[in-house]
């Protein structure tokens, strides 16, 4: 009688069902927004959603999301190969700069481009002598697509960067001795490979663009999450304000549907299960300097520009004795909230991820669909969610360390998923077949299999979610404990005041403090 093949870790029905507790648990904000809807009455919440004003929301705000994700892949996955795979000058401190710009807050990142280039800005004064009086306009979809796109590409970069590090190079390789050329290679052998982190780091970048309001706002462009901000500050009319919510979920669900779709039966693991070996680096030849100055400009851009304009600030502030405030209380409750995100995400997401990726089938697609529910939502909508919650439900944990923590993973759950599923399509299943039949049980195998070979994944998840934390506002202000500050929000008291002196401290502190674990994860994962 034929034996049956082992199960392999993650197939049970015990992590199944932590993945989907944890999916519900993620999908809080959409139960909110139900209730809230249902105030209005069903036939007028259908009224709302079909509207002619929500419509012209929805392709504006759709327009957008997709600009910034195709913008962000077509600059992330050139700088991704460039960085490890090619002699470009200076590539090992590239990798590092490129993803710093994921530190920078969009609020802060959209208003820097408006005092550096917008009307009456740095730039503008620079070139007065020459009789230059005025720039153009910055504001509308142009600027808050250049901001969103200049501060998310690193969401692309992260993920397809530790793919490129992880691809079989034997098959790359057999292709040249074939004749096929470098470009022809690329397309038809890596690229299609990289598609799962291209696929999770656009998916990212795209709900992003779906759920931020800090660039929006600045650069004056009317998205659902502006309107649903507009509806709860001016009118308190959160029935409307939940309607628009639930069309962000509703667009959510088409974006996630349509590229579940799209990586249906796809693998991209090794052939073989032996140990990776460094791919050979590609000489550029006379494309070397022109990419170098490349990623210089955009690195200034990016990176510069911001660091540049608040240094400014900086030394404007300390001539006008504006006090510079910045205590270790607020670094220490920014990096304390961070850290605990960061962790309690990883652990929450290795199930879902796992479930995503071994069982494909209505399961899967359910527990990602909800799991991401939460990330395409204003940080506002979720945190009024959760003090909903917290008052009339969870009272003990309501302005508590731990409810500030569950909001920051509901919202930021995806970006670790993403990363930790890239990492397990990369593995090869016939290294824990061999491992399962050799004896080895499953907790056994995922320890010492599972877990190691993932570690990129695991790592990119905790620094992604950490950066995002560190700079998250909306639920930072409505859910942390009384008299809890953060480097984010001080930022936001002093700029909404208009004390940009009083804001550089917290803000330079801000960049940097995020910048150092994103600094020595890029650095470990090119020496791995």
């Amino acid at each position: 009688m034929r034996r049956a093949a082992p199960r392999p870790p993650g197939s049970g029905s015990l992590i199944t069902l932590l993945a989907i507790l944890v999916a519900m648990a993620a999908a809080t904000p959409l139960s909110y927004l139900l209730i809230r809807a249902a105030e209005l009455g069903w036939g007028r919440v259908w009224e709302v959603a079909i509207s002619a004003r929500v419509g012209r929301l929805l392709l504006e705000t759709l327009s957008l999301a997709v600009a910034v994700t195709a913008t962000s892949v077509a600059i992330a996955v050139p700088l991704a190969w460039l960085t490890v795979r090619s002699d470009l000058p200076g590539r090992r401190v590239w990798v590092v700069i490129s993803a710093l710009p994921l530190a920078v807050p969009t609020y802060v990142g959209a208003f820097v481009l408006i005092a550096a280039f917008g009307p009456k800005g740095i730039l503008q004064g620079w070139l007065e002598p020459l009789g230059v009086e005025r720039l153009p306009e910055i504001y509308g979809f142009g600027g808050a697509w250049f901001a969103l796109s200049l501060f998310s590409y690193p969401y692309v970069l992260l993920p397809v960067r530790a793919a490129l590090r992880r691809i079989d190079p034997g098959m790359e390789e057999a292709s040249r001795l074939l004749g096929v050329s470098s470009w022809q290679t690329f397309r038809r052998i890596v690229l299609p490979q990289l598609r799962p982190a291209i696929s999770a780091g656009s998916l990212l970048v795209a709900l992003y663009a779906l759920s931020d309001f800090g660039a929006v706002s600045l650069m004056r462009f009317d998205s659902l999450t502006r309107a649903i901000f507009i509806q709860y500050r001016s009118s308190l009319d959160r029935s409307t304000a939940a309607v628009y919510g639930l069309v962000l979920v509703l667009l959510t669900v088409v974006i996630l549907t349509m590229e579940q779709r799209t990586r249906r039966r796809e693998h991209y693991h090794r052939l073989h299960g032996g140990g990776g070996r460094a791919p050979t680096i590609t000489r550029l030849g006379r494309l070397r300097w022109p990419s170098f100055l490349g990623c210089g400009l955009l690195c200034f851009l990016a990176l510069g520009v911001p660091l540049g304009v608040i240094s400014t600030w900086l030394v404007r502030g300390v001539r006008a004795d504006e006090p510079v405030r910045l205590t270790w209380e607020l670094a220490r409750n920014s990096l304390t909230a961070a850290f605990l995100a960061g962790s309690v995400a990883v652990v929450v997401a290795w199930p879902v991820a796992v479930v995503v990726v071994r069982r494909r089938g209505r399961i899967g697609r359910g527990v990602e669909t909800l799991a991401w529910s939460g990330h395409a939502l204003p940080g506002v909508v979720v945190a009024l969610s959760l003090v909903f919650l917290g008052a009339r439900v969870l009272s003990p944990l309501y302005q508590t360390l731990a409810m500030l923590v569950f909001a920051y993973v509901v919202l930021f759950l995806p970006q670790a998923v993403g990363s930790i599923r890239t990492s397990l399509l990369q593995i090869t299943p016939s290294i824990e077949e061999a491992s399962l039949l050799l004896g080895r049980g499953s907790a056994s195998t995922l320890r010492k299999i599972v877990l190691p070979l993932s570690r990129p994944g695991l790592t990119a998840a905790g620094a992604l979610v950490f950066l995002t934390t560190m700079k998250e506002l909306p639920a930072t202000l409505l859910l942390a404990p009384t008299g809890y500050s953060t480097l984010a929000t001080q930022v936001w008291s002093a700029t909404s005041e208009a004390f940009f002196g009083r804001a550089a401290a917290p803000a330079a502190a801000l960049i940097l403090l995020s910048a150092l674990p994103m600094t020595l994860l890029v650095l470990r994962e090119s020496d791995g």
